[in-house]
């Protein structure tokens, strides 16, 4: 709903570099390898990596046999890799949930070869990306003393590009861009884009543990703001994020 276009985005970027040797940090359900992946040269290596082993499963099952890609658990702020061993180091919409920024980015150039390149895309803030948006004030409708801002505060949190290109400075990185794309994110209907944002979301987690019984009710009132915004049959969002290019 909301990463496919961004993985082909990405993964037409990455291709242009022709790399021999590619790292993909936190795969998640391996939107960007199935993307990635066909289209890379048949002699590309190709490491895929995530913090969270059934996630990489999920992702290894859904890609089916490759004899390029190697599937690794690995933690991004401590790779498991030796110096300069790639050409390009990929990840997606996954660096806003480091921990430590600079530390993570510290990691991937060292990893990186010589004039390697770093790419990896954040969501722009989320009065940019309207599903969010909606989501989140229905949240808040039902919790007004304490709204549950998981998505405006973690996955759009970190739409400011100075501060992404600062940080990738102080973590060594040189002639970094920053570039802007508008994407459009389409479901077959309201109650699809509340269930995968009030179920398939840490938001999940912020909404039970304000009352246990409150997910379902935060999801009504999410569908229901979303038709009443877009219509009650397939839905059209605008989303936005940034995409960004480091070399070592």
């Amino acid at each position: 709903m909301i990463f496919e276009a961004y993985a082909n985005d990405l993964a037409e970027r990455a291709v242009a570099f022709a790399p021999e040797a590619v790292l993909e940090l936190a795969a998640g359900s391996g939107v960007v390898t199935r993307a990635l992946a066909s289209r890379l040269a048949a002699d590309t290596l190709y490491t895929v990596t995530d913090l969270n082993q059934p996630m990489l499963d999920h992702a290894a099952n859904r890609q089916g046999p490759d004899d390029r890609i190697a599937w690794r658990q690995a933690n991004a702020l401590d790779l498991p890799f030796d110096d300069a061993s790639f050409d390009l180091v990929v990840c997606q919409f996954s660096v806003m949930f480091f921990p430590d920024k600079i530390a993570g980015y510290a990691e991937a150039q060292r990893v990186l070869k010589p004039g390697g390149k770093f790419i990896f895309n954040v969501w722009d803030q989320i009065e940019k990306n309207e599903f969010a948006e909606v989501v989140t004030e229905a949240a808040a409708s039902v919790f007004p003393d304490d709204p549950p801002r998981f998505l405006a505060r973690t996955p759009h949190g970190y739409h400011d590009v100075e501060l992404v290109r600062a940080e990738l400075g102080a973590a060594g990185f040189s002639e970094v861009s920053i570039t802007t794309l508008a994407e459009t994110s389409i479901a077959p209907s309201p109650r699809h884009v509340a269930l995968a944002y009030c179920h398939g979301t840490p938001l999940r987690n912020e909404i039970e543990a304000r009352d246990a019984s409150g997910l379902d009710l935060v999801t009504d009132r999410a569908t229901e703001a979303i038709a009443a915004r877009f219509g009650s049959g397939p839905v059209a969002g605008k989303i936005r994020g940034h995409i960004v290019t480091a070399r070592r």
